[in-house]
């Protein structure tokens, strides 16, 4: 979820006034955990872009930089934190130690996928990189992994912006994307909701419950 006070109007004024600088340090700030709507300031560099207010390549260049950075960060917290932050998190989100248990083995068996496909979800995109931390991830793997994603996500996001910014709207633009992400993370959170559900209705019925 995005600060209030962050709309669209006021990312476009931000872009505006402070051009490159916007663009990586709003990308950089998301990917630390901080609320910023970064999807959403990748698509208005893009969109300055086509319209030729910003140079394609120098912010596709801030959007892989400012998402390489912030996510090399995330995984040294989650490296330095460990276990506790993990259990910590849990204790916040009301989630049972044996359940992150879970959790943490099926990232750690797709700790690669979930680090390149997690750019391209809102939540993953800020806790996919703590998790390659806690799960002690091998850095050089994680960077390259985090580099490629990155890499990905940019590319899609503002390439976009810039082609379909000639033809609509920002505010339409915007719309649009938001809505793919909010399906998007709902078929995220069923993939792992249900067979974690199914998971616990096979450990009641075999204890007997």
């Amino acid at each position: 979820m995005s600060l209030e006070f962050i709309s669209l109007e006021n990312i476009q004024e931000i872009a505006h006034n402070y051009g490159y600088w916007a663009i990586f340090v709003g990308i950089l700030l998301e990917n630390l955990g901080i609320p910023i709507p970064g999807e959403t300031v990748t698509i208005v560099g893009g969109f300055l872009a086509g319209s030729k207010e910003l140079s394609y390549w120098l912010v596709l260049a801030d959007a892989v930089a400012g998402a390489t950075i912030g996510g090399i960060c995330g995984y040294w917290i989650g490296r330095i934190g460990g276990w506790s932050l993990l259990v910590g998190l849990g204790r916040l989100l009301r989630i049972s130690e044996p359940r992150i248990l879970t959790i943490k083995d099926k990232f750690s068996e797709n700790g690669s996928k979930t680090v390149f496909f997690g750019r391209f979800f809102a939540l993953l995109r800020i806790f996919a990189a703590p998790l390659a931390g806690i799960v002690e991830m091998p850095f050089w793997k994680f960077f390259l992994v985090n580099l490629a994603g990155a890499t990905a996500w940019g590319s899609v996001m503002v390439t976009l912006a810039y082609f379909a910014g000639k033809v609509v709207s920002l505010e339409q633009l915007v719309a649009w994307v938001s809505q793919f992400a909010l399906v998007a993370v709902l078929i995220l959170v069923a993939a792992i909701a249900i067979p974690l559900w199914l998971e616990s209705r096979q450990e009641k019925v075999g204890t007997g419950e």
